[in-house]
């Protein structure tokens, strides 16, 4: 065409004659070519080459655009078989002509009706130049790549691609409902290699050339639009011809679904598809092109009028004529004649993209055809309305492409120039609101039914050496295999990406098994050499006490052999790492907490030296295993028979490890420091397999009745309601023993109990501990420690038995 001075080619699909119309557009200019189809236009003025579908084929001498082109061409005329639209291929092959050379594209088996229909066309026959094999069935998770699986219903082609979302990280998906914007979209992806597999119906096998290996059918039975029907040969023969190109081989097969009802290949189908041999066509459907607008009824007569040609056979009644008969009953629309019956006929042109039926499709055309009948225009706000209502890019896959469906009929309405007032806005319009949805319906085609992180990983499966992809781990932990993030890499825990899919989540887990083991390798290397300030003692809720590190769980502590030596338990999480180095990390997790320990509570690390030094009494050895085993503070009253039996070397020596043997409790009182009391607290809790306690704000003094027990326990004494720190008791009692050894009035240091805001009964308690009970008035009396005089004895009865026991205790 490009080297004639104009021309004009009909394609069967408006995404072929978009491709050609691009190719075209890059060796003649954009101001040179035109591209015109049902639902787009663009003509500039001055054009010379049209690139058109077979229904908006211009033809010479009639209509707007019918002008004389030097090259004229219709792509698979074969399609002249059709029942739907094979009247329109007829009437092209027929009637197109170039005024110096006319094109006719199509299969082998078209040549017997080419030569008797037009007996001087000269037969140029293009034999394929790759072989096409039978390759038998394949299970859909053994498919090889680069393969087209063809299905016959939106429900099978959802169904495939869904379990080869699963299987091989996904596939482009093709079905003749999607928008031409959105067939390319997903072909480009296909073509471009990011997914390995397409699942389409059987629009695939008109024309679309694609980088296709292999092609297997999911099914060999179609619905034509009357009945289920097996394919024909030259059908099976034109999808499978999609596999392999020009010089490169092709295979194809059936789907093993599971079964015995799966789809299978006769041994005639399969020889006739590898050696192209297919029956010759003995007729083609048609139509007749000389119409009669004299009346409707003379209208439906003439389109209804038999060709003499036996080789032309009438059509089966299409949408239009469907349409047409169903509102020509009525009688004000059967009375339409001559320019107005023209006009009815255009709009019942009008294609019928919802796939709704004649019934409904003709009352959107009865509506239409109210406005316009008598030359008037569609009311722009019903146009605007509806175009609205479908400008929406919300819900599914099936959602979306209803709407596609829809705004495909108005942007064919706007290319009608006098159907509308202003025609260019309108189309306009049309095609951003269409692109719109083809954009949303190809994300939610890719967002359904591919998922490229598990693309990437299938493929990098059987990756060795310099095949493999990089992985990297970026400063925030996230985790990516090549050009795809798989989850994120927390201290040594690897936690999946949350938007994969739960089937997906072993395949992510097994490509981190397999790829993080040098980086975590290298962290679990950092962290034997790091200092002790970058781990951290953390609560796990509901758990325990753990060994952090930036804040992610180490190693768990649980009783060890002593309060000092809790147990370290290692993360599962470090499982991951050899045994050599997950057993150093645990030597410097153990160090990190005998260290803490000594930094932290050392005079428990000197009581416990004590309790085990030979050279220490064995009373200071049996106090100081006793407090070590307490966590350093015990009341004074459980250990009085310890107390007791201490010389005054022994308290000397017990001061010298920091131990203060107070009149209410024998305590440390370096151990009520807030890092203490904490580490404390930790011990206890790993020893008793408890939850930590809630402790105290470090400068509290005095705590009310709702403080932690346990918490407070540590440092403070309990006085009924309210808790006094164990070292502020201990100096209120030794004031008031100083007063009454000097015979004093009050023993109670009344400036420290009101600077404390201990509350009365609170220190009738205290007092009383200390050995004080109320008098008269404010005053206070001692009552000492004396013990309660014994009940008298009575003497045994005579006879008793165990009269002899009573006289030897005695």
């Amino acid at each position: 065409m490009c080297a004639h001075s104009s021309g004009v080619i009909g394609f069967p699909l408006r995404l072929l004659a978009r491709e050609v119309y691009d190719r075209v557009v890059a060796i003649k200019g954009e101001s040179q070519v035109a591209l015109v189809t049902g639902e787009e236009r663009i003509v500039p003025k001055g054009a010379q080459y049209f690139l058109t579908t077979a229904e908006s084929m211009p033809i010479a001498n009639e209509g707007e655009d019918g002008r004389d082109f030097a090259f004229a061409a219709i792509d698979e005329a074969q399609l002249g078989i059709d029942p739907e639209r094979g009247h329109v291929f007829t009437d092209r092959l027929l009637r197109a002509r170039g005024r110096e050379e006319t094109l006719i594209l199509g299969s082998d088996t078209l040549k017997p009706l080419v030569r008797k229909l037009l007996p001087k066309a000269e037969i140029v026959s293009r034999p394929r130049f790759s072989t096409l094999r039978y390759a038998g069935s394949c299970k859909l998770s053994r498919l090889p790549p680069r393969s087209a699986v063809v299905a016959f219903s939106a429900e099978q082609v959802y169904a495939l691609a869904e379990m080869l979302r699963r299987f091989k990280g996904g596939a482009a998906v093709v079905m003749g409902a999607l928008s031409p914007a959105t067939r390319n979209a997903q072909v480009a992806m296909f073509q471009r290699g990011e997914v390995d597999y397409l699942i389409a119906t059987d629009a695939i096998g008109m024309g679309l050339n694609m980088d296709v290996s292999h092609v297997a059918f999911a099914g060999l039975e179609k619905f034509d639009g009357h009945r289920d029907r097996r394919l024909t040969i030259p059908e099976m023969a034109q999808i499978a011809g999609r596999a392999g190109r020009h010089q490169r081989d092709g295979s194809f097969g059936t789907l093993a679904l599971g079964g015995e009802s799966g789809p299978a290949f006769t041994d005639e189908e399969f020889a006739a598809i590898e050696e192209h041999r297919f029956r010759p066509l003995d007729f083609l459907y048609w139509r007749s092109a000389d119409l009669d607008f004299t009346t409707v009824a003379d209208l439906i007569r003439s389109l209804e009028q038999r060709s003499d040609d036996p080789l032309l056979r009438s059509a089966p009644v299409s949408i239009d004529l469907a349409v047409l008969k169903l509102i020509a009953e009525d009688p004000a629309i059967a009375a339409t004649t001559e320019k107005r019956a023209r006009r009815l006929w255009a709009v019942c042109g009008l294609p019928d993209f919802r796939k709704v039926g004649p019934m409904h499709h003709a009352r959107m055309v009865r509506r239409l055809f109210s406005y316009i009948g008598e030359g008037g225009h569609i009311p722009h706000e019903w146009f605007a309305a509806e175009v609205a209502r479908l400008d929406n890019v919300n819900g599914d896959i099936e959602a979306l492409a209803d709407r596609l469906a829809g705004i495909r009929s108005w942007a064919y309405i706007a290319q009608r120039a006098d159907w509308l007032a202003d025609p260019a806005k309108w189309a306009e319009r049309t095609r951003q609101v269409e692109g719109r949805l083809s954009d949303a319906l190809h994300e939610r085609l890719t967002q359904r039914f591919v998922d490229r992180r598990t693309a990437v990983l299938v493929r990098d499966i059987g990756a060795r050496g310099a095949d493999a992809l990089p992985i990297t781990v970026a400063d925030d932990g996230e985790v990516s295999v090549g050009p795809e993030p798989i989850g994120h890499l927390i201290g040594f825990d690897f936690k999946v990406d949350p938007t994969a899919r739960h089937a997906d989540k072993r395949l992510l887990l097994a490509a981190a098994e397999r790829r993080l083991g040098e980086e975590l390798d290298r962290r679990a290397s950092a962290l034997t050499d790091a200092p002790d300030h970058d781990f951290t003692l953390i609560e796990e809720e509901g758990v325990g006490l753990a060994i952090g590190w930036d804040g992610h769980v180490l190693a768990r502590l649980a009783p060890g052999r002593t309060l000092l030596e809790p147990a370290v338990r290692t993360a599962r999480a470090l499982d991951r790492l050899s045994a050599d180095r997950r057993g150093k990390l645990r030597e410097r997790l153990e160090r990190w907490v005998e260290s803490s320990v000594t930094r932290h509570v050392p005079t428990l690390r000197r009581l416990a030296a004590a309790a085990t030094d030979k050279a220490a009494t064995p009373g200071v050895r049996a106090l100081a295993a006793m407090l070590v085993d307490a966590g350093g503070h015990l009341p004074r009253r459980t250990v009085a028979a310890q107390l007791a039996q201490l010389d005054k070397s022994d308290r000397h020596a017990l001061h010298r490890l920091g131990i203060r043997l107070g009149a209410l409790d024998v305590f440390a009182p370096g151990l009520l420091r807030p890092s203490a009391q904490h580490w404390r607290a930790a011990l206890l809790a790993i020893r008793a397999g408890q939850a930590m306690p809630k402790l105290p704000e470090p400068s509290a003094a005095r705590l009310d009745a709702a403080a932690d027990p346990r918490g407070a326990g540590l440092a403070f004494r309990r006085l009924g309601s309210e808790w006094l720190r164990i070292d502020l008791a201990d100096r209120l009692a030794t004031h008031a023993h100083q007063v009454k050894a000097a015979s004093g009035d009050d023993p109670v240091d009344r400036p420290l109990v009101t600077s404390l805001g201990l509350g009365n009964e609170a220190l009738m308690r205290l007092m009383a501990e200390i050995g004080f009970v109320p008098g008269q008035g404010d005053a206070w009396k001692w009552r000492g420690t004396q013990r309660k005089a014994r009940r008298s004895e009575t003497a045994p009865r005579p006879g008793n038995a165990f009269a002899a026991l009573a006289g030897l205790k005695r």
